[in-house]
């Protein structure tokens, strides 16, 4: 069943995808997925009592942002026997890794963070820059390439340039990787690309690499900082 899951995210990444739809509606046309259309006054918490299902089905769909009356959200129709490594769209073993490091899937909007002997401690839902900024006419896509992590702040972490002209956005748990580029928690991860360019994370994920999994540069770890993969989308190599 696990490979049945890892079999359908493959296709999902290879399938072309409108930029603005949803993440989860793009599962709707396979049969491990049951859609179903919110109903008026329906909550994450009504429509999933149970936390651990809720987690998963949150996951899946890239969000847990409220609810809205006709949103069609994805559920896996094994959900009771289901774990959040079922559902992970990244491999639970990387052979031949040596260092720990976070991997940040466009495509897939999803982090996953792998410790020194490749193992997969934990991944999540992601949403990263849009092609387009709200609020200008440039581009707002995040940043591809391998970083250090050279900086990371608390809960109270806030943006010293978004909203334009006053800043004070909120960025808990924030984890910088190249200059204003960061990892970091957010209220609004929508199930799409949405961001001015940081890669947004439910803010529980976040706490947990802040506190648990990031080092900054010292001795102990030869002066780098935890590495850092963002991966390009897929028509960004096809263009390229």
């Amino acid at each position: 069943m696990k490979n049945i899951f890892k079999a359908v995210l493959t296709v999902l990444i290879m399938s072309s995808q409108n930029a603005w739809s949803y993440y989860g509606t793009a599962l709707c046309g396979f049969p491990q997925y049951e859609c179903i259309k919110v109903a008026s006054g329906q909550t994450w918490e009504k429509m999933f009592p149970d936390p651990v299902q809720r987690d998963i089905v949150q996951r899946v769909n890239r969000t847990y942002n409220s609810l809205w009356t006709g949103r069609e959200i994805a559920i896996p129709r094994n959900l009771p026997y289901l774990n959040a490594n079922d559902i992970s769209p990244f491999p639970i073993k990387m052979a031949g890794e040596t260092e720990k490091q976070v991997i940040v899937d466009q495509d897939n909007l999803a982090w996953a963070a792998y410790d020194a002997e490749g193992n997969l401690l934990r991944w999540g839902p992601i949403s990263s820059g849009r092609d387009k900024c709200s609020d200008s006419n440039k581009s707002c896509r995040t940043l591809t390439g391998i970083f250090r992590v050279f900086s990371k702040e608390n809960v109270r972490c806030v943006s010293d340039v978004f909203p334009i002209g006053k800043g004070g956005a909120k960025m808990p748990y924030c984890m910088y990787f190249h200059k204003g580029f960061a990892l970091h928690g957010s209220d609004d991860i929508p199930g799409q690309r949405a961001s001015h360019g940081c890669v947004r994370m439910f803010t529980i994920d976040a706490k947990w690499l802040n506190e648990n999994f990031m080092e900054l540069s010292s001795e102990r770890n030869n002066f780098t900082g935890t590495k850092v993969i963002v991966r390009p989308l897929s028509d960004s190599e096809k263009k390229s």
